[in-house]
């Protein structure tokens, strides 16, 4: 049995730099946004296409590349989306056009989609049981990992040099990464081929219905708000644009010690955790407005936002683990009401935005989250196996 094996904790840190990788990957441009403009002589509006573009490539392609590789083992599975990631970096750094560009970026998200598909899903196969929440609180840290650090350094790279060297150390990472993982992951054939009929059956499952909508509740309320922290900082709670970038960082780092709280707390309490995370979500982001009025105030919420954002993928993936049917074909619909979620979000926030105002956004997306916990509150503590208190 694979639960009987040794803890292969060098593969679990190949698939968390694989993530890490990944995440920078797709939000790099938006650091690097006015740099690729003028460069490439298009507007930043047509730029944040570098953005656009992966995500929704990246939504599809997690539960359709599950299917159409059927019985590939998924050790060679998650090594080939790694060198799909360095095509796609090497064609970006060295792109002649825009559109060049943006063929790049779609490989870009191809490998985005596929390696988050099956990432979520192998920590029960490279460790024993009762260390699967630790694995996965590893995996899942790439993450917020990639929001403190790589992306700043992404950008920093790109300041004091070019845009294209950044992309190229992009490449040449997960270059060594794919070579990291094929060494250290052992052969993982799938327990069961992930089919479109084994999709859609996910959704006879309730815990499956409930981690997806919730999952999407949380997902667009967050980015409809947060995709605006910039002017969210500036104008509600008074704090200089140079300050942004340092607190973000900030955020990040509370992410991380989100991550690292849940996946200690979900392992043991998984239903318990995800109510958490939009009911704490829901008070922080409609406080915001009326609370964060004050540089402190402001950055007091952000840290709080920040840390509970931070452990939605594990608490959520915690859950697909104790509830699906199919874990693979589970976490293949999450990783896609994932990416489609975040730019449902920024487009529904960008629309109140700019009819209404800032606060109005946010308490908008604190209605998403407040259906979300309702939805959560409406189900059986049991569907997850704990016992209601």
């Amino acid at each position: 049995m694979e639960q009987e094996q040794a803890p292969r904790w060098w593969a679990v840190v190949a698939v968390m730099i694989g993530i890490f990788l990944l995440v920078t990957a797709e939000q790099l441009p938006i650091g690097l946004l006015s740099q690729v403009a003028l460069s490439m002589d298009v507007t930043p509006g047509v730029a944040g296409l570098m953005v656009t573009v992966p995500g929704g490539v990246a939504a599809f392609s997690a539960p359709l590349l599950p299917v159409a590789v059927g019985r590939l083992d998924r050790r060679i599975m998650l090594t080939l989306m790694m060198i799909v990631m360095v095509i796609g970096s090497a064609l970006s750094a060295v792109a002649g056009s825009f559109g060049l560009l943006l063929a790049a970026r779609v490989l870009v998200g191809i490998s985005i989609g596929g390696f988050w598909a099956i990432a979520g899903s192998i920590a029960p196969r490279l460790v024993p049981s009762d260390q699967v929440a630790k694995a996965m609180t590893i995996i899942f840290g790439g993450v917020a990992a990639a929001s403190v650090l790589g992306v700043p350094l992404g950008t920093l790279l790109g300041d004091l040099s070019n845009w294209r060297v950044a992309f190229g150390a992009l490449g040449g990472l997960s270059l060594l990464t794919a070579i990291a993982l094929w060494c250290w992951l052992p052969p993982l054939p799938p327990r069961e081929p992930v089919r479109l009929r084994v999709l859609a059956q996910q959704f006879s499952n309730r815990g499956v219905r409930v981690a997806v909508l919730t999952t999407g509740f949380v997902v667009v309320g967050h980015f409809a708000a947060y995709t605006f922290i910039s002017p969210i900082l500036q104008d509600i709670s008074g704090v200089a644009q140079r300050h942004v970038g340092s607190l973000l960082l900030l955020y990040g780092a509370a992410g991380i010690m989100g991550n690292i709280a849940a996946g200690a707390f979900a392992g043991r309490h998984p239903y318990r955790a995800v109510l958490a995370i939009p009911s704490l979500l829901l008070l922080v982001v409609a406080a915001f407005p009326l609370l964060g009025v004050q540089p402190t105030s402001g950055v007091l919420l952000l840290m709080m936002w920040g840390a509970v954002f931070g452990s939605v993928s594990v608490s959520i993936q915690t859950w697909i683990l104790r509830t699906a049917p199919n874990t693979e074909a589970a976490t293949a619909l999450m990783a896609f009401t994932f990416n489609m979620s975040i730019g449902l979000g920024a487009m529904l926030g960008g629309r109140v935005v700019d009819g209404t105002s800032l606060p109005i956004a946010m308490w908008a997306a604190s209605g998403l989250l407040m259906l979300g916990a309702l939805l959560v509150l409406r189900t059986p503590a049991s569907v997850v196996g704990e016992k209601s208190r």
